[in-house]
């Protein structure tokens, strides 16, 4: 079983990447989607959010309000701290359950928007960055979600940088192009990297 870290900063690509490896056959971990299963009602990690930041965090329906916890958390470094340490560990608990009940010969990608910034590139046997320039990135995310240039700014300054990501990285595909570009690469990269890598690992066990 390949682990694969996918990681790449905000509007760079990486969904489209993710897609399209799973498409070709990966099993995909989206972390980001397993952060919201997490603090579900119901959970003992919404339970321990509300403990930590209060039942204001919680709408009419009792599920986590999203945008009020974000104005809590966002410009809180330690009230950010506090949140991570309930999500982070159920995340990566549910991301390793998930892995576990994968086909032998499996190649697992592991969607995580801030795998360098919390050093979990060091636990995978590739690292793939989607990266794409700053200002392309600034246009999507006004065209694509309506941000400010301002916000989108901020986004990606709370990131890791361009060359952190690079230095962790083994592969690094610039998406400046089209989508059906990146899609090429992706689906390139999968055919002369991923899969050799693959079943390298599983004729060797290294």
């Amino acid at each position: 079983m390949l682990r694969v870290g996918l990681t790449g900063g905000i509007a760079a690509g990486k969904s489209l990447a993710a897609r399209t490896l799973q498409e070709l056959g990966a099993l995909v971990i989206d972390s980001d989607a397993l952060a919201r299963e997490v603090v579900e009602p119901g959970t003992d990690g919404l339970a321990a959010v509300v403990e930590a930041f209060g039942s204001g965090m919680l709408d009419g329906e009792g599920r986590l309000d999203r945008p009020a916890l974000a104005a809590v958390v966002f410009s809180d470094a330690d009230k950010r701290n506090t949140l991570n340490s309930i999500v982070h560990p159920r995340v990566r608990a549910r991301a390793a359950e998930l892995e576990q009940q994968a086909p032998a010969g499996t190649v697992v990608v592991h969607d995580i928007p801030l795998l360098v910034e919390t050093g979990q590139h060091r636990n995978f046997d590739f690292v793939l960055v989607i990266d794409a320039p700053e200002e392309e990135r600034i246009r999507r995310m006004a065209a694509d979600r309506g941000m400010s240039e301002e916000a989108a700014r901020a986004r990606i300054a709370a990131q890791a940088g361009t060359a952190e990501r690079a230095a962790a990285a083994d592969v690094v595909l610039v998406n400046d192009g089209t989508a059906e570009q990146l899609v090429a690469a992706v689906r390139q990269l999968w055919q002369n990297r991923l899969v050799p890598l693959n079943e390298d690992l599983l004729r060797t066990g290294r």
